[in-house]
């Protein structure tokens, strides 16, 4: 029960890292509001732990909507009196290949990163007057190296590192702010490129662990970021991928 008496956001909760994340979190006893632009994949996460003896709500929010996300954040200190964690799970890939079109290259960069300042910037109060808060974010392997995505997802996941470090010197000690850098992880957002088996065939040769990752894989790393164990840890990004990064 490492997150006894914590409360948490976590955004994207609807699906992927972020619903194993939530999931996680009220494992080991966190009360966590889960929100996600989809209503009904938020309600289902609540609902699925709820239904294992957690406590858990629903939040409908757009991550890349500020007064949406000052909105999630007071519908969460309205129900548990207070916040400990706040997870930037909420995000995008792209499809639009090596040269996007303007308007892909900005649906990218607001969500992703936007899309993880926004909800740092409203809940940051509260955070800081638990005297013990933590912000973890979610980046990729892409926000540390090149790749063969998009130039609007490594830019904008770059962009979710160094703003962890940025935050992570600004808001200390009040508050923890790390990320992870997932590899390549099985999930309905990643599900039609992992789908290929020439893609994996050519793509599994990179990870020394000679698998692609899982959902609790990074959820596990989360919630150490979250807990008190990690107490001294604040400003990195850490990978989690199977070795990808050290190859």
């Amino acid at each position: 029960m490492r997150m006894r008496g914590k409360t948490a956001v976590v955004t994207g909760a609807g699906s992927g890292l972020g619903r194993a994340t939530a999931i996680w979190l009220a494992a080991e006893g966190a009360r966590v509001a889960c929100v996600d632009r989809a209503a009904d994949h938020a309600e289902a996460t609540a609902k699925a732990i709820g239904g294992a003896g957690g406590e858990a709500f629903a939040v409908h929010a757009d991550v890349t909507d500020e007064t949406a996300c000052a909105r999630m954040i007071d519908a969460t200190l309205a129900r548990f009196g207070g916040l400990t964690t706040l997870v930037n799970s909420a995000g995008v890939t792209s499809a639009a290949g090596p040269e996007p079109p303007a308007e892909e290259w900005r649906r990218v960069v607001d969500v992703n990163l936007a899309g993880t300042w926004l909800p740092s910037r409203a809940a940051r109060a509260a955070l800081a007057a638990s005297g013990h808060g933590t912000i973890t974010n979610l980046a990729s392997i892409y926000g540390l190296v090149g790749g063969s995505m998009s130039p609007a997802y490594a830019a904008s996941k770059g962009g979710v590192a160094n703003l962890t470090r940025q935050l992570a010197m600004q808001w200390a000690p009040a508050i923890r702010v790390n990320c992870v850098c997932p590899g390549h992880v099985e999930t309905p957002l990643t599900a039609p490129v992992m789908a290929d088996p020439a893609w994996r065939a050519r793509m599994i040769t990179r990870y020394p662990l000679g698998r692609f990752g899982h959902v609790d894989d990074v959820a596990a790393a989360i919630l150490y970021l979250a807990s008190d164990e990690a107490a001294f840890v604040t400003g990195i990004a850490l990978p989690v991928d199977g070795g990808y990064t050290a190859v």
